[in-house]
């Protein structure tokens, strides 16, 4: 069986399955479908499955004409019909891992992908978990519910890995396409499998480890990683903050240094589905170990308190002028939780609205690349334009995301106040009426 499908790879005759089409599930079936390989994509949302099969683009990351074409020439569609599962030969699980009301890993759309692929799945079929979780998912979770369900072995009547996404949502440089893959598998054929199955897509080097579980705590590091060090920083900037320091020359000097340091930037908070997210899912499963992850969990409460400090920050800067933050307008530039992308999924931004709306401000937002957002009981609109009249009617502008066609030199002309959170006008000449985080 495990030549019949590696002679199938060479072919390009594997049908491929990619269970959820959002940030990281529409650019992986992309990929897949350019590669040569007929693809179909499974989502529950039908507006998406319908802009699919349509040939309509709704990922940044995602080059328009090549969705398009792929549909057109019949290489990729998209359903909300899990019975298709049955015609597939490799499956890639792209869903959401979020967290619940309690901190906690939400694996609900793992267990219901799950679920409806062991229910049609055939012997020899290949699956891979992509979505970010915490260590032994795949063979505490995903295997016992695909072999219970399926009446399938696993090793020996299917495959099954874990190969974490990587997606970075705006860079120009890695995408998909060209990104390092790690892929952990359960046995040594499905290793070989499913390496395979991706170096027959993908530029960048597929990089193979001994179990799922490695390959889920590699990328949980990933983003532990940058949560400690933005964390370091934020707190950093906060003690410079008092000391008088700039906070943004002290990181340019220390970047200097050729060796032994990374520049990380404080801001006002984590965004993206990731960074924020995975250190809690490693300190919640640290504790069936009986182990407190105590750096860990100083990082993040750290960064989970930024936005709580620009509000205060926000608060300060109007009280020197006479003014209180209950009823001040204040206007934030960005609500995406980086820059020069759509994607507002946990965005620190929309927590300093929410807490500058907490203590009575009149808050409005300018972001040219969200146009609305909804974030639980909060819905809000972006003002049409960033105009001399709307910058000089607001008694504060905060920059909350460093969007690079926005002209921050017509913002400082025309602002009274401004608190820059990301040091985006840092090559505005006149500062006078611009504090930085």
């Amino acid at each position: 069986m495990k030549n019949d499908l590696l002679s199938k790879i060479d072919n390009r005759q594997i049908k491929v399955g990619v269970i959820g089409l959002g940030y990281v599930g529409l650019p992986l079936a992309v990929e897949k479908a350019k590669a040569g390989f007929k693809t179909v994509g499974f989502d529950i949302q039908k507006h998406k499955v319908d802009l699919v099969n349509e040939g309509c683009n709704y990922i940044g990351d995602v080059v328009d004409d090549d969705l398009s074409l792929l549909v057109k020439e019949g290489m990729l569609r998209a359903t909300s019909d899990f019975s298709f599962v049955k015609d597939m030969d490799f499956v890639a699980i792209c869903v959401p891992t979020p967290l619940d009301v309690y901190q906690q890993p939400d694996l609900s759309y793992v267990k219901s992908s799950a679920e409806s692929i062991a229910k049609h799945m055939t012997a020899g079929t290949m699956v891979v978990l992509e979505s970010t979780t915490y260590p032994s998912t795949t063979e505490e979770l995903l295997m016992p519910i695909l072999e219970e369900r399926s009446g399938l072995v696993c090793g020996k009547d299917f495959y099954l890995g874990f190969s974490p996404e990587r997606v970075d949502p705006g860079n120009r440089i890695y995408n998909t396409k060209n990104t390092p893959k790690v892929v952990g598998a359960i046995g040594e054929d499905a290793l070989e499998l499913i390496a395979s199955m991706y170096r027959a897509v993908l530029d960048g080097e597929v990089h193979t480890v001994s179990s799922p579980a490695v390959a889920e705590m590699e990328k949980i590091l990933e983003n532990t990683f940058r949560n400690i060090n933005i964390g370091l920083v934020n707190e950093m900037a906060i003690l410079c903050k008092k000391m008088n320091i700039d906070i943004w020359e002290v990181i340019d000097a220390a970047a200097t240094k050729p060796y032994g340091f990374m520049p990380f930037y404080p801001g006002p908070g984590l965004g993206g589905h990731c960074i924020p997210l995975d250190p809690y899912y490693l300190s919640w499963k640290a504790r069936e170990y009986n182990f407190h992850t105590s750096m860990i969990e100083a990082s993040m409460m750290i960064n989970d308190r930024m936005p709580e400090y620009c509000k205060d920050r926000a608060m300060h800067m109007l009280n020197r002028v006479q003014k209180a933050i209950n009823g001040a307008k204040v206007l934030t530039l960005g609500v995406a939780y980086k820059q020069d992308i759509d994607d507002y999924r946990e965005s620190p931004a929309i927590r300093v609205i929410k807490q500058l709306l907490s203590v009575g401000a009149d808050v409005s937002y300018y972001d040219p690349w969200v146009s609305h957002f909804k974030d639980g009981d909060l819905e809000m609109e972006s003002i049409p334009a960033l105009t001399k009249n709307v910058l000089s009617e607001s008694d504060l502008v905060i920059v909350t995301t460093s969007h690079s066609d926005v002209d921050y030199h017509f913002v400082q002309r025309h602002a009274r106040m401004i608190f820059d959170t990301k040091n985006a006008m840092k090559h505005v000449q006149d500062r006078d009426n611009i504090e930085v985080l």
